[in-house]
């Protein structure tokens, strides 16, 4: 089967959307080969603004042209669309809930070879603690399409997490998603794997092999962090004996503290976190570091039959 990173997918509608809504803007930092903003660069070259390494200043620009009446989607790595301009997100784009897209590709350990500088795990982290910001972390082709176009017509500040790791299609086009809104893959009783981004894809390949060795399990794709989808979560701590949830992102502040907290103020139950144990990546291949950090499905695997890793 086909794979496909979703900073590819990202790309590929953002130019579609282009040719829709003059209204839509692109800003890059000077990464827009690797961010795939460079077909809408060619399609519109009036509309895109290459900012260069200036992060904080593509903040503060695009925050200007929400205010003027633009769709502005500021793009570029995580690691620098997040952290290295915190402060800017926070007063000029957050603080006055202006409408402007922040589209973060290269997130997680599945950057690979960049090394630990440039794999952001702490991104969700960062933005879901923003009031007025919308988190969502898609996990393919289809799905990243479907959320580039929503998000164009939400009013308000959106972090979008995107990935270079490429994966398999989950979903066909007669997919039907909604912000918010979780998608449950299965009805197993025996766990719930709560995953999001490139993971789902992992989660979904452990439900098959469990099925096999009689361990029956539902996989939740929980496309929006914030707002997160709390009926969802409720459900599946209620339907079944176990609940872990899986990211490409430290263990502290992401998805898995986001259902935590949702759990102990509304049904109490043990939640197994798998991602990054609050610890910086390392550089080596993609397939190698999601096996070493334990967020593949072998891991997952283990992990709920319960041999000890």
């Amino acid at each position: 089967m086909d794979k496909k990173a979703t900073r590819e997918s990202f790309g590929e509608a953002l130019a579609e959307l282009g040719k829709e809504y003059n209204d839509i803007v692109v800003l890059d930092a000077d990464l827009y080969s690797s961010t795939k903003t460079d077909e809408f660069k060619k399609l519109f070259p009036n509309r895109f603004f290459n900012l260069g390494i200036a992060e904080a200043d593509m903040i503060g620009t695009a925050a200007g042209l929400a205010s003027a009446g633009k769709i502005p989607f500021a793009s570029s790595f995580a690691a620098f669309v997040t952290g290295r301009v915190y402060d800017q997100i926070r007063a000029s784009i957050a603080y006055p809930k202006l409408n402007v897209k922040i589209c973060g590709t290269h997130a997680g350990i599945t950057v690979g070879e960049d090394g630990a500088t440039h794999q952001m795990i702490e991104d969700i982290n960062l933005m879901r603690g923003l009031p007025n910001m919308l988190v969502m972390s898609t996990s393919d082709d289809i799905q990243t399409k479907w959320a580039v176009k929503e998000i164009s017509k939400y009013k308000g500040p959106v972090y979008l997490r995107l990935s270079r790791y490429k994966v398999e299609d989950i979903y066909d086009e007669k997919a039907k998603f909604e912000i918010g809104k979780a998608i449950q893959i299965g009805d197993g009783t025996d766990a719930s794997i709560i995953a999001t981004g490139i993971t789902v894809n992992e989660a979904i390949k452990a439900k098959e092999e469990l099925k096999e060795k009689g361990i029956n399990v539902r996989v939740i794709d929980m496309h929006t962090i914030k707002p997160i989808d709390k009926d969802m979560i409720i459900k599946c701590a209620k339907e079944t004996e176990r609940i872990i949830t899986v990211e490409d992102h430290n263990v502290i502040g992401g998805l898995g503290s986001s259902v935590c907290e949702v759990l102990v103020e509304n049904y109490p139950k043990k939640v197994t976190r798998m991602g990054i144990e609050d610890i910086f990546g390392r550089s080596g291949k993609a397939e190698d570091l999601i096996k070493y950090y334990g967020i593949d499905k072998d891991s997952i695997i283990e992990e709920i039959v319960g041999i000890k890793r």
